[in-house]
């Protein structure tokens, strides 16, 4: 079988969760839909922002994604 730049794309089957989150939060959420709307002039669910958020967040933290290149 010959080699491609291009390595095998990995799953991307999305995985439903479900969470509970507190009414304090669920009132930023909201303000931060809003304001993503005012940014860039389409509304989004906050469904549809929180994934981003989360890898966002999990891409900016340094011992995170260190500890992942480490194998640990």
């Amino acid at each position: 079988m010959p080699e491609l730049k291009l390595a095998k794309l990995p799953d991307r089957t999305p995985i439903k969760l479900a969470i509970t989150v507190t009414p304090d939060l669920h009132e930023m959420l909201q303000q931060y839909a809003s304001l993503y709307a005012a940014a860039y002039g389409r509304e989004e669910s906050i469904a549809e922002l929180v994934p981003a958020m989360l890898a966002a967040f999990l891409e900016s933290d340094r011992n995170f994604v260190r500890s992942r290149s480490t194998g640990r």
